[in-house]
């Protein structure tokens, strides 16, 4: 047989070859050992040291083993909430030196969405804990509380971070409309609600807050309207939370990406490391944050501060204060596409992920959590959402529009605080 001849081992179409085969193969293969033997790319030594060693703030790391002390000894909550406290700062800058890290590697719009996510995971285990105790209004009051701080606190302090440094700051302004459209919408959702309550019920039967939303007060029937509305509203919500990831990571990520993207400084950590690095002090923070928590009751007692304030104000700056750094310091950065992806992607997780999905798991455990929020905390979400539509539109930041959104904020606490 001749050499040029075809044999019965010999492929009938070159696709089937087997050294095209053994080529493709080769480049997997040496993306993914390329990826683990960090090729071009700081060694886990170097990157350690920097994520550990980077910033003075990492002294106060020294808190966190205190609070772990002071928490299982019961301390004095004074001393308790302060060392809390002061231990979540240094967590709060080495997930945002996390997160700056992978940014250089991954994109400013994944990385703002992972630093969300990792944010969100507290509120999501607080959430689900109170859904199976039947603690439903503190699940709506945190929930709603975490929406506020990031969209009007955090993007305010961003704002107003990034003025001081830059006369003007840009991002992508399509990019930033369809996430407060997004925004917009599950604001829709959660006043439909309130008003099939109104509409269906006779004024001196009208239900004027969450804490009277049950089955014992108001009529089956409307009870059970609220439970279908409810439940159909969460799963479209879920449905167009998934298709806001395709458009955002996917098929418009482009929108998403800032001009400048690429053109950073040089990154200090290797990929896994940074990954790693932002798990692990997640996982810290939340511990943490937790014990802070624990202490604020007592500490509030002592020191007069009311309830309703410590749910929707205290709580959620305390446990979001990782993402309040972060997204400062990106500001300070001039990565704004990141800092409106931590703040605003948030909440949109928050209002169209983690508020429906409670609502299944609600469902589906038989605890009646519905999406019909008190009329003044409604009403609060809809002007907040309003005013953070009106100040983006334009692409454009500036300090005096930090400034509005912080003036908002602090209305809405000094309303909370009498309530």
């Amino acid at each position: 047989m001749s050499p040029t001849t075809p044999s019965e081992r010999s492929s009938l179409l070159p696709n089937g070859d087997r050294r095209n085969f053994s080529e493709s193969d080769d480049t997997f293969f040496h993306r993914t050992s390329r990826l683990f033997k960090l090729e071009g790319e700081p060694s886990h030594q170097q990157s350690l040291r920097f994520f550990l060693l980077g910033s003075w703030v990492n002294v106060l790391l020294i808190f966190v083993p205190l609070t772990i002390i002071a928490h299982n000894l019961h301390w004095d909550a004074g001393l308790r909430f302060s060392f809390s406290f002061l231990s979540i700062v240094p967590l709060a800058a080495l997930l945002g030196t996390a997160t700056d890290q992978m940014s250089a590697k991954l994109g400013q719009t994944l990385a703002g969405l992972l630093n969300a996510s990792f944010g969100n995971a507290v509120e999501i285990i607080v959430g689900i804990a109170a859904l199976l105790q039947d603690q439903l209004v503190i699940v709506q009051n945190s929930l709603l509380g975490s929406i506020l701080s990031n969209i009007l606190l955090v993007l305010g302090c961003s704002f107003l971070a990034a003025g001081f440094k830059f006369q003007e700051s840009n991002f992508q302004v399509t990019a930033a409309q369809a996430s407060s459209s997004l925004m917009t919408l599950a604001c829709i959702t959660l006043i439909i609600p309130a008003a099939y309550n109104s509409v269906k019920a006779p004024v001196d039967h009208l239900v004027p807050n969450a804490l009277s939303a049950n089955p014992s007060v108001i009529d089956p029937e409307r009870w059970s309207g609220l439970l279908i509305i409810s439940r159909g509203t969460a799963i479209l919500l879920l449905g167009v939370y998934v298709a806001y990831l395709y458009f955002q990571l996917k098929s418009h990520a482009y929108l998403f990406q800032a001009e400048n993207e690429g053109e950073g400084e040089e990154p200090k950590m290797n990929i896994i490391a940074a990954s790693i690095s932002l798990f692990v002090v997640t996982v810290i923070t939340a511990f943490t944050a937790d014990y802070l928590v624990a202490s604020i009751e007592e500490f509030a007692d002592r020191y007069h501060i009311p309830k309703p304030f410590i749910g929707l104000i205290l709580l959620p700056i305390v446990g979001n204060a990782a993402e309040h750094v972060t997204s400062i310091w990106m500001a300070l950065k001039g990565q704004m596409e990141l800092t409106i992806g931590i703040c605003v992607g948030s909440s949109i997780q928050i209002a169209a992920f983690v508020v429906p999905l409670l609502v299944i798991i609600g469902w589906i455990s038989h605890h009646e959590l519905t999406l019909f929020f008190a009329n003044f905390e409604t009403i609060t979400f809809f002007a907040s959402v309003f005013l953070v539509n009106t100040l983006i539109q334009d692409g454009k930041s500036n300090y005096m529009e930090g400034l509005m959104l912080i003036t908002l904020y602090l209305v809405i606490a000094l309303a909370f605080w009498v309530s």
